[in-house]
């Protein structure tokens, strides 16, 4: 198990681990993702869509910590309260890339269970 494991996922193998990464996965999208049963019956796929989500809040916390300096002012923010979302910015970004970390420790771990299952069925059918 990798340091990038989530605290809130219960490891590979013990009992209700993949309902745990679901629920954590879940948190990481936009409630009106729950109403898709597809990503609920495919956990690879919740996976998919929590590391792009990951990746798009990355992506905008770089361009508002790019460009903070340039038009908070024109907006009337203090400096000060500009060096606040600055430090807040580079946190988030910090935050961010530990979680795709976990998400990518996660997918990982679904996609070998899966693996492991198709394994498992094709064996099965071919008896």
């Amino acid at each position: 198990m990798t340091t990038d494991w989530p605290n809130y996922v219960k490891k590979p193998g013990t009992r209700d681990w993949q309902r745990s990464a679901i629920e954590w996965l879940r948190q990481l999208l936009p409630a009106r993702y729950a109403t898709y049963p597809t990503l609920s019956r495919f956990p690879v796929l919740l996976a998919r869509q929590a590391q792009i989500q990951v990746q798009q809040e990355e992506q905008m916390t770089r361009i508002a910590l790019r460009t903070a300096r340039a038009e908070l002012p024109r907006m009337g923010v203090p400096e000060s309260v500009i060096e606040h979302m600055i430090t807040m910015h580079l946190l988030e970004l910090s935050q961010l890339q530990k979680t795709a970390r976990s998400v990518q420790a996660v997918s990982s771990a679904l996609a070998s269970r899966q693996l492991g299952s198709c394994i498992v069925d094709s064996h099965a059918q071919r008896r």
